[in-house]
C-alpha cells in the first residue's frame, strides 16, 4: 500500500543548524467541544497549534450534533491557519494524525473525516491516536518529565496513571463522572458563563478573598474517586444558601475546589508512593487550574518530587498533542496500520494502547 508506505525515521539531531529535514505531522483533535489542528516536527518542535471552542450560552452544555456542526465549520480554516503558521505546505507534511477516541461520537467523526480526506487527497499515511495517551505524551514533551505518575483530569476523564512495560496502567479513576464534567455542571447551577470555560470561571470565583470552607461529601474509595454525590449535594444546597445569604458563590466555588482537589491529590500521592516516583504530571483541561497545581506542588515538595504542569496551550485539548503522539508512534511502528483499522470510537481506554515507542 503506497499510501501507507513508511519512511525510516531519522535520528534526532543534536543541533538545529546541521539537522536534516525532520518528519512533519499534521494532527486533528475534535473529541469534545474543541477542534484543533497542529503541526509538529519529530524533534519535538511545535510549529503551530490553532484551536476553536464551541461555546454555548450560560446554563447549557454542548450536545454532540451541534458540536459536530461547529467543528465542520471551523476545521478547514484551522488547517489553513496551522499550515501558514508553521510555514509548510501539505506536500511537506509526512503523516496525518487524528483522534481515534475516546470522545463524543459526532465531533470525533467530524475531525476524523477531515483528516481522512486530506490523507487520501495528498496520499499521506493516516495515524489514529488515543486521546488520553496524547495528553500524557504532550505533557512529557512540554515539561521534560520522562517517567512521571500522571493525574489526567478533564471533562471526560479522571485517571491516576503510571507507565510500566509498554503500557500506561490506571491506578485509580472516577467511578461515575469526570471532575471536569462535575465542575461544568455546577457552573450551570450558578449560571456562570461558558466562555472561555465553566471550570475557569469557577476558578476565578474561588480565588477571590474571603471564601469560607463549607463541609461537602468527600468521595475517595481506595484509589478511586466519585464526584456525582458531591455534585448532587452542592447543587441541592446552593440555592438555599445563596438565597438566605449563608454562603456566596465565592464560598461555594472555593469549597468545591478545595474538596475535590484534595481528593485528587490524595489518590495521586498514594500512586506516587507505591511507584517510588520522583515526579507528578498534570494533564487534561482541569490540569491547568492553578489551585490544583499549587496543592499538587505542595504534596510533591513534601515527598521530594517534581511537578510537571502546563498552561492552557497544551493542557486543554489541542491538535499538536495528536500530531506529536501520532508521529512518535508512526516513526517507530514496524508495520503500517491498515485502513480498516482507521476508524473512531467513543470508548478507547488509556491502558489499551501498546506504547511501543518508549524504551524504558
Amino acid at each position: 500500500n503506497k499510501m501507507a508506505a513508511k519512511m525510516a525515521a531519522p535520528s534526532v539531531p543534536t543541533t538545529r543548524e546541521d539537522a536534516p529535514r525532520q518528519l512533519l505531522a499534521l494532527g486533528f483533535e475534535g473529541s469534545a467541544n474543541k477542534i484543533g489542528v497542529g503541526v509538529v516536527r519529530l524533534d519535538g518542535a511545535i510549529l503551530s497549534n490553532p484551536r476553536k471552542t464551541f461555546i454555548t450560552p450560560p446554563g447549557q452544555g454542548f450536545l454532540p450534533r451541534e458540536t459536530a456542526v461547529h467543528h465542520q465549520g471551523e476545521v478547514v480554516a484551522l488547517v489553513v491557519a496551522a499550515l501558514a503558521e508553521a510555514n509548510v505546505t501539505m506536500a511537506q507534511i509526512d503523516i496525518v494524525c487524528y483522534t481515534k477516541g475516546p470522545g463524543m461520537g459526532a465531533p470525533l467523526r467530524s475531525a476524523a473525516v477531515a483528516a481522512r480526506t486530506l490523507a487520501l487527497l495528498w496520499r499521506k499515511p493516516l495515524v489514529p491516536v488515543n486521546h488520553c495517551v496524547a495528553h500524557i505524551e504532550m505533557g512529557r514533551l512540554a515539561t521534560g518529565e520522562a517517567n512521571p505518575v500522571v493525574l489526567y483530569v478533564s471533562g471526560g476523564n479522571t485517571q491516576v496513571i503510571a507507565y510500566l512495560n509498554k503500557r500506561y496502567h490506571i491506578f485509580g479513576e472516577t467511578i461515575d463522572i469526570a471532575v471536569g464534567n462535575m465542575l461544568d455542571r455546577f457552573a450551570r447551577v450558578l449560571g456562570l458563563s461558558n466562555d472561555p470555560s465553566p471550570g475557569y470561571n469557577i476558578e476565578q470565583l474561588a480565588r477571590q478573598d474571603g471564601g469560607k470552607l463549607l463541609p461537602l461529601p468527600y468521595g475517595v474509595f481506595g484509589m478511586d474517586v466519585s464526584f456525582s454525590g458531591i455534585l448532587s449535594h452542592i447543587a441541592a444546597i446552593a440555592p438555599g444558601l445563596l438565597a438566605s445569604g449563608e454562603a456566596t458563590a465565592v464560598d461555594l466555588c472555593f469549597s468545591l475546589q478545595e474538596t475535590v482537589f484534595a481528593m485528587l491529590v490524595e489518590v495521586t500521592e498514594r500512586a506516587l508512593a507505591h511507584c517510588g516516583g520522583s515526579a507528578v504530571l498534570l494533564v487534561g483541561g482541569v490540569g491547568c487550574n492553578e489551585r490544583l497545581q499549587a496543592m499538587m506542588r505542595a504534596m510533591c515538595a513534601d515527598r521530594g518530587a517534581a511537578l510537571g504542569a502546563m498552561d492552557e496551550r497544551y493542557c486543554v485539548d489541542n491538535g499538536a498533542m495528536i500530531a506529536w503522539t501520532g508521529l512518535v508512534d508512526w516513526a517507530r511502528r514496524p508495520e503500517p496500520q491498515q485502513w480498516s483499522e482507521l476508524y473512531c470510537t467513543q470508548r478507547f481506554r488509556t491502558d489499551e494502547v501498546h506504547v511501543h515507542w518508549r524504551d524504558d
